[in-house]
């Protein structure tokens, strides 16, 4: 995707999961990716480092957690049910126990439903 103000084309938020030196988890990693895009700052970025590992609301995905929050506020349709099927489920416990999808794929899948759904 490109940044309409630059046009630099956006890094994708699964490069920013777990790099060194920041180590962002899951729901950091999203709001990092579309960071220029929907002017995240980077205060909001480390209030969502309470997100990942299981505790978002609800027990959710947290990279699915922020994608929710970011589509809210854009006045977007949800994309649970999108997550759900490509993820195999919506939350962080029961995509772990299934071990179908690594963290890392679940952060690539929320950051395409995230495009996907600011473009629609």
């Amino acid at each position: 995707m490109e940044n309409k103000q630059t046009g630099d084309v956006r890094i994708r938020s699964d490069t920013y999961f777990h790099v060194k030196p920041e180590n962002l988890n899951c729901a950091q990693s999203i709001l990092k990716g579309f960071e220029s895009e929907l002017t995240i700052s980077p205060s909001r970025i480390d209030e969502f480092r309470a997100y990942g590992g299981g505790r978002a609301k609800n027990g959710l995905c947290g990279a699915l957690y922020a994608v929710e929050t970011l589509l809210k506020e854009q006045g977007k349709p949800s994309v649970l049910e999108k997550f759900n099927t490509l993820a195999g489920d919506i939350t962080c416990k029961a995509i772990k126990k299934n071990a179908k999808t690594s963290c890392l794929q679940c952060v690539k899948i929320a950051d395409e439903l995230l495009e996907n759904g600011l473009n629609s």
